[in-house]
């Protein structure tokens, strides 16, 4: 079997796939899966900066804005909450109109945002306009969840720790990158001229928008499944890696939201100081995704995801001793090691997704590609709820911060809340992933699959 490129509704589309089919794979899946997650990462990368863009705009925002630091937390907030509730509706776009058809959407639809911000970034514009672009910001957000869906289906499963982690890391690394971005602009031409910033980003959203058009494809056997979203929503699963993606990205994207604002509100840094520090932790953070997703498909995503929140709580509490100090020192000590924590267990935790519904398959009796065909039609429909809750977290974290800030001028409240989050992170993932070990399939290259008792 062959993957073949025939003209179909307007677009490039791919009539047959299997890529669990070991031949197939090898002569010409691989290479075009690996075509289509390049484009892929490079559409959901700047995805990430346009839905990240207010956790450096807040930093152009001196005194003349009249914006105090509780007001700026629920910009960075209102980002986040729209950017998770449009992950549903994008996970399904992949399917109604194929994913190289909706990555090009998709990424278009970045201009408006974008556009908005360049026209209202000024003193004197009122706080509900910024609220309503900081919102348009969250279309962002989205992208995220249509990349994974279409990606999770180009690759087998024993690739999908590999390819979901590069194609996430890849996309989480424009956080850090509009940070980076907005570094050499405050330091250049000042905080006053957000506009340089972006204006950059236009011609780059277009020409992510050209190349997904020229070099992507969809997936033709890649249809909504109705019955699937319903049994997903049934199924409880879906919710506890929901509820533990909350803890790895929701942690993830709701620092890198906040860092900046934290430095500034709590220890005083000056918007160039705060940019020079911002970038660091989401960075390391998006690199180490993909080790996370490829030490899941070594060891098992149970395991490194139980590992990370346990480390996450440790980082937490140099955090919080830091903060009642007033380290600053220790606190970007503490603060970056959760990114790189939180990353890890972003892999990993994307990784245990498709594990758990093919391990559900072969608890039902169902071998070969039947179990893998019930594995990938579960993930995909769970992935987008998955993310969607799990962004919220990100929501969660900034509307503490701010009540934290708010209430004693001092995060440390906060990151006590974090600090007991994790403890019952970790106590779900020992208790349904790892004090029983569940069949998963395992399968070496070029042997039929066999179901094995391990943890996912």
């Amino acid at each position: 079997m062959t993957g073949t490129t025939a003209p179909r509704k307007g677009g490039r589309w791919i009539e047959r796939w299997d890529p669990e089919d070991e031949v197939f794979w090898q002569e010409s899946g691989e290479r075009i899966a690996r075509r289509n997650l390049l484009y892929s990462v490079l559409s959901e990368h700047i995805g990430f900066s346009i839905w990240s863009l207010w956790s450096v705009m807040v930093l152009f925002m001196g005194p003349g804005y009249g914006i105090d630091p509780a007001g700026k937390f629920f910009l960075i907030a209102t980002a986040t909450f729209v950017g998770a509730l449009v992950r549903v509706p994008y996970t399904f776009a992949v399917a109604r109109f194929g994913g190289r058809n909706w990555t090009v959407v998709s990424a278009l639809l970045l201009l408006a945002p974008t556009a908005a911000a360049l026209v209202v970034m000024e003193p004197g514009t009122s706080y509900g306009t910024f609220l309503l672009v900081a919102a348009l910001t969250g279309v962002g957000g989205g992208n995220f969840a249509s990349s994974m869906t279409n990606i999770n289906a180009f690759f087998p499963l024993r690739r999908k720790g590999w390819a979901l982690g590069l194609n996430a890391g890849g996309g989480n690394i424009g956080v850090p990158v509009v940070q980076l971005a907005a570094l050499l602009v405050i330091a250049t031409a000042g905080a006053g001229h957000p506009r340089l910033l972006l204006a950059a980003y236009l011609p780059l959203i277009v020409a992510a928008a050209v190349l997904a058009l020229l070099r992507m494809d969809n997936l033709a056997p890649v249809r909504n499944d109705t019955g699937a979203v319903r049994e997903a929503v049934r199924e409880p699963h879906t919710w506890i890696m929901a509820f533990l993606y909350i803890g790895t990205f929701g942690s993830f994207i709701g620092y890198s939201f906040a860092f900046g604002l934290v430095l500034q509100t709590q220890f005083g840094r000056t918007p160039l100081q705060a940019a020079s520090l911002t970038f660091i932790g989401p960075l390391l953070g998006s690199l180490i995704r993909p080790v996370g997703g490829a030490l899941a498909d070594r060891f098992g995503g149970a395991r490194i995801t139980l590992v990370t929140f346990v480390a996450m709580a440790a980082a937490t509490g140099v955090v919080v001793l830091a903060s009642v100090r007033e380290s600053l020192a220790v606190f970007l000590v503490g603060f970056v090691a959760l990114f790189v924590l939180s990353g890890l267990g972003n892999g990993s935790t994307y990784k245990m997704i498709p594990g758990i519904f093919q391990a559900k398959a072969l608890a039902r009796g169902m071998e070969g590609e039947a179990a893998a065909a019930y594995g990938r039609r579960l993930s995909g429909a769970s992935m987008g709820l998955i993310g969607a809750v799990g962004a919220l977290g990100g929501l969660g974290i900034n509307l503490v911060f701010r009540q934290a800030f708010t209430a004693s001028g001092s995060g440390t409240a906060a990151f006590v809340t974090f600090l007991g989050f994790y403890a019952v992170c970790c106590a779900v993932t020992w208790a349904v992933y790892l004090r029983r070990p569940v069949p998963v399939i395992v399968a070496e290259p070029g042997a039929a699959a066999k179901p094995q008792l391990t943890s996912v």
